[in-house]
């Protein structure tokens, strides 16, 4: 059976994905990749060298899962972090030169894109609902916080960058207090398990926006000082969660105001977050905006949306 195969090794996972010749969804395998405790992230020499550890292991698993004999036709895979020409993170080469080895040992054609643009399209896969062909989408990661413009059509896909984060991305600041107070890294899942226990007032942390620049540095030393202060970790996770929550609304409101889309894109592992997509659902569709997301598994970093691009590239 002909298939297509995405591939993405990002900062924190290495992950691939099957989709049938005819664009049905196969199979999808990922590996997180290891962080000793107490840890805020790796060195890049250490994600290649994790990166080139996993990937085979990954792709035997994916394949095992589709359980079928499959042959490779199409491969998509994720090259450099955004869709700029100067952007680039070594991490992706592992992935880019797996997939380049493989194009030409199976024959198969070769379809490069950047994390982003596999992260948007991963997230129009798995929603299921058909968004205007020109959109805001939010990208809030580990590794990235931006909002942008994104037209998506025939023609292809172009992303325009409308703001984002000046400093440390949301994820970061999750990842960052989640560790000060103990968790596992990544922390993100674990933080919000965590804020959900909070039976009082979340901690109050500041909320820094303005216009199209964003910054949760500022929250961060406030919340490292409140728990070196003795504040309760729970409701320092707590607070973590509204602030980031209240933040991308405003960054959203502002994109919106600025460019008069009303239909909303949430990407990247901070959107799995189930607190912060119901309070920005809400805030939004207060003012008549849409916000869609992918199924929680589908925010976090994963290879889908390369393999659904390589399947529908012409």
């Amino acid at each position: 059976m002909k298939c297509t195969l995405g591939i993405d090794t990002s900062c924190y996972t290495t992950s691939v994905a099957l989709f049938t010749e005819d664009k049905r969804f196969l199979s999808e395998a990922r590996r997180i990749l290891t962080v000793k405790p107490g840890g805020r992230g790796l060195a890049q020499s250490e994600m290649v060298y994790q990166h080139t550890r996993y990937l085979p292991d990954v792709l035997a698993k994916a394949i095992e899962t589709a359980g079928k004999d499959i042959k490779i036709n199409r491969i998509g895979v994720t090259v450099k972090p955004r869709p700029l020409a100067n952007s680039f993170m070594p991490a992706f080469l592992v992935g880019e030169s797996f997939a380049k080895t493989l194009a030409l040992t199976h024959k198969a054609m070769l379809y490069p894109l950047s994390h982003q643009e596999n992260h948007i399209l991963a997230g129009l896969w798995s929603s299921g609902v058909a968004i205007s062909d020109k959109f805001l989408a939010v990208h809030a990661s580990g590794g990235t916080t931006e909002i942008t413009a994104v037209t998506y059509n025939n023609s292809g896909m172009y992303v325009e960058l409308l703001g984002g984060s000046i400093d440390i991305a949301a994820g970061q600041f999750i990842d960052r207090i989640g560790v000060a107070i103990g968790l596992p890294f990544p922390a993100g899942p674990q933080l919000e398990k965590l804020a959900g226990e909070a039976q009082c007032v979340p901690y109050p942390l500041p909320v820094a926006v303005q216009k199209g620049s964003i910054s949760f540095a500022g929250p961060e030393s406030h919340a490292q000082r409140a728990l070196k202060n003795g504040e309760s970790s729970v409701t320092i996770a707590a607070g973590v969660q509204v602030c980031v929550a209240k933040s991308l609304y405003k960054l959203i409101q502002f994109a919106v105001e600025q460019t008069g889309l009303k239909d909303i894109l949430l990407v990247g592992g901070v959107g799995s977050n189930n607190f912060i997509r119901d309070y920005i659902t809400k805030k939004l569709s207060a003012g008549g905006s849409r916000l869609y997301f992918p199924e929680a598994k589908f925010s976090s970093d994963n290879a889908l949306g390369a393999a659904w691009f390589a399947a529908c590239s012409s």
